[in-house]
């Protein structure tokens, strides 16, 4: 899938984490994606994980949990969609996904985003052609499927760039 989501496919501040993803194969991005997350995990110490870098901010083991906590979400939301589900779906209290990565090793930290990355993966080289402009509702907003892989893709650029500015500089 090369084509771009316009900005019919998605409402709200979908647009911002779109707008990061650069031109190319979705999948593709998806899977370069998946392998720079990996490297980047194996390579951090124990006290960069626990590193917060402001009082109230997540871990960079909680922003790695919530990428995948995210992701798990957004697919879900893709599934529905691109199978043609009209239900509305309402949208999620990411504070409320925290609690466990505090507790995680980083094996089970990274073992979690890849199981997750694959299995979006996997959606997304099944889907037919006519699946990725289904539309849905969640969180009150119109969205197609391929903007939500897109957003994917886009909210995990941005919270690599939080991660090299933030915690990491």
């Amino acid at each position: 899938m090369n084509q771009r989501p316009s900005e019919e496919e998605y409402a709200g501040n979908s647009g911002e984490y779109i707008r990061l993803v650069p031109d190319g194969n979705i999948i593709d991005i998806l899977l370069a994606q998946e392998k720079q997350m990996i490297e980047l995990l194996a390579s951090l110490t124990e006290s960069q994980y626990a590193y917060r870098y402001a009082e109230g901010k997540w871990t960079l083991k909680e922003v790695v949990g919530h990428i995948a906590d995210s992701e798990r979400v957004m697919t879900y939301r893709l599934l529905r969609f691109a199978r043609g589900d009209q239900t509305p779906l309402t949208g999620f209290d990411q504070e409320l996904f925290m609690p466990p990565f505090g507790s995680w090793t980083t094996a089970q930290l990274a073992e979690d985003y890849r199981a997750v990355r694959q299995s979006t993966i996997t959606l997304l080289r099944g889907l037919p052609a006519e699946a990725w402009t289904r539309k849905g509702t969640a969180n009150n907003l119109s969205i197609t499927a391929r903007a939500l892989a897109y957003g994917i893709a886009g909210h995990e650029l941005h919270h690599m760039g939080v991660i090299r500015n933030r915690y990491l500089s």
